[in-house]
């Protein structure tokens, strides 16, 4: 298995995305973000060593760790690491704190160290596959991300994620299976359903883009672009009184969210559906679909049985031209602004 590291490793091609438009609206893609590894409240209970030195230091990493104290952390886990080499969970947490602190060559080298020890690490697979996506070595990630399925068919988050790069490589019947996988997982992953919409979209699938948006909203009703996205697809559709109300919605939460120019656009395209509804044919418009918010890496306090629950990440709404967008780290990890 170490050497389906060594292959991710070596590659470094850099893809990128590229703009989609269909005879109804004008898909922007953007580029995935990731939030950061947040650290979790629990603290591991038995380190994986008997080395009683080795677990003391390995049980204070943890803890600075969960403070978010990752100078004092590394320290200890190096410390562990002295006294018992073979400790790969030490490693994990390493790799976690370098890829927070964006040192995404080392973070792939403690990872694949990890994997070293322990083979059937799937954390560790996942969160190289974090590190390598960060890096733009997206064939590499891939690989990662489906070593982790191999050993853990249950995480979503590699589904998720595998859903998100397959996107961005434009095999999008193999991202819509991704993100369809991590919903059977999760059934309230509302990320995944937004970008199952997306990808439907995209393939021209009109209904079940609605289908997948409703659920987005249902789950997320914070979610602006999902509604926008959903309210221009009816008025595409010729549905403008339910347009029009699902409209309203993005136009109260682009509110919220001060995104004032947006929340005009609604407005606007409101009072064109106003205009349209008093006899005139619906005019298709262009509307900006966000592209997929990649959620990030996971931690685990006993690797590699327990696994947090990814948070989800809030989606940007981007006007302009792709962009990479990118999010602060967290003991998980997802890709934001």
């Amino acid at each position: 298995m170490f050497q389906i590291y060594q292959a991710c490793y070596r590659f470094c091609r850099f893809s990128k995305v590229a703009l989609f438009s269909s005879s109804y609206a004008l898909l922007l893609l953007t580029v995935p973000t990731i939030t950061d590894l947040p650290g979790s409240n629990l603290l591991a209970q038995t380190a994986p060593t008997q080395d009683l030195e080795a677990a003391s230091f390995f049980q204070q990493g943890v803890t600075r760790y969960n403070r978010n104290d990752y100078q004092a952390a590394e320290f200890a886990f190096r410390e562990a690491l002295q006294r018992d080499p073979n400790l790969g969970a030490a490693r994990n947490y390493l790799g976690n704190i370098m890829l927070q602190q964006n040192r995404l060559d080392v973070a792939v080298q403690e990872y694949a160290e990890a994997i070293r020890i322990n083979p059937n690490f799937g954390d560790a697979y996942y969160n190289l596959g974090l590190a390598l996506h960060k890096q733009g070595q997206k064939d590499a990630a891939i690989i990662s991300y489906r070593q982790a399925l191999v050993v853990d068919p249950t995480m979503t988050n590699a589904q998720y994620n595998l859903g998100v790069l397959m996107y961005e490589q434009g095999q999008i019947p193999e991202a819509i299976a991704a993100y369809q996988q991590a919903i059977n997982l999760d059934s309230r992953n509302a990320n995944a359903y937004f970008n199952l919409a997306i990808a439907h979209h995209q393939q021209g699938k009109i209904a079940q883009a609605i289908s997948a948006y409703r659920q987005a909203v249902e789950l997320n009703p914070k979610n602006a672009v999902a509604y926008y996205n959903l309210g221009v697809i009816l008025y595409n559709q010729g549905d403008l009184k339910e347009a029009n109300a699902v409209l309203k919605s993005a136009g109260l939460q682009y509110r919220e969210e001060g995104n004032t120019e947006q929340a005009d656009r609604v407005k606007q395209l409101m009072q064109q559906i106003a205009q349209v509804s008093q006899g005139s044919t619906p005019t298709p418009t262009n509307s900006v679909v966000q592209e997929p918010v990649l959620q990030m890496p996971t931690q685990s306090e006993t690797p590699p049985e327990t696994q947090p629950n990814p948070a989800d990440v809030p989606v940007s709404v981007e006007e302009q031209p792709p962009s990479l967008q990118e999010t602060p780290p967290g003991t998980t990890i997802n890709f934001g602004n």
